[in-house]
């Protein structure tokens, strides 16, 4: 097993006053040669987006672009023509393909708190597609919820590349087992509040931790915990 812990105190940071972002990976303004993506996850944001602010209409190209809704109230609209609503616990997936067009802006009265997370795709080009679910919190209670996966179904989103995203919400004392291909996987695991030890690391609110070389993890929670797990292709083989 190999491993790399990512410090929330440690992140890349941009603050524009109408959002703040926090960064694992270069992104923006942040570039940090050692911090440029792990596997093919390219990018992990902790965005910070105030009431009536927004992302005006922009492009994107061949990148699965998921964004994980914490708090607030968001709108979605692209040039697939989809116009939609992303409330807290919602989740919304854009392969963005050969190419599309989207806005997003805070359409609540409160903060809006969400995850962006991109990843490469699997294959290049595809008609480009757009996704959403809901996952509220009091439903994945002490559990593990897959919310994102590379085989399609209604239970989740689904994405173009072997990858699966799983958000666990678990009382203090709970512990669990992950199981993981250990041929070109690895796994990055994002504490979104509370504590956790993972294979004997400890990793609080906010902080990063990627694994690889490895077939399980061992998950135990120090406190009340809300937690996601990026199991994602080390490279594109």
């Amino acid at each position: 097993m190999q491993s790399k812990l990512f410090p929330a105190n440690e992140r890349g940071t941009k603050d524009t006053g109408w959002l703040k972002s926090n960064f694992f990976f270069s992104f923006s303004d942040f570039y940090n040669p050692d911090k440029s993506a792990f596997g093919t996850l390219v990018a992990f944001n902790d965005d910070i987006l105030q009431a009536g602010k927004g992302f005006g209409t922009h492009p994107h190209i061949n990148m699965e672009i998921i964004s994980i809704m914490l708090q607030g109230k968001m709108n979605h609209k692209d040039s697939m023509g989809y116009s939609t609503t992303v409330e807290e616990g919602g989740v919304q997936i854009m392969s963005a393909g050969s190419g599309l067009r989207h806005e997003e802006y805070n359409i609540g009265e409160e903060e809006v708190k969400f995850l962006q997370i991109w990843i490469q795709p699997k294959q290049q080009n595809i008609i480009p597609r757009y996704q959403q679910r809901s996952f509220p919190k009091a439903s994945r209670k002490n559990k593990l919820q897959t919310i994102v996966s590379s085989e399609e179904g209604l239970g989740h989103c689904w994405i173009n590349q072997n990858a699966t995203l799983s958000l666990g919400y678990f009382d203090e004392g709970y512990s669990i087992d992950y199981q993981l291909n250990p041929v070109n996987k690895c796994v990055f695991i994002f504490v979104i509040e509370g504590s956790i030890v993972v294979n004997g690391m400890t990793v609080d609110t906010r902080d990063g931790l990627g694994l690889w070389d490895l077939s399980g993890i061992s998950i135990q929670m120090l406190q009340t915990t809300q937690f996601l797990i990026i199991e994602t292709p080390v490279n594109q083989k």
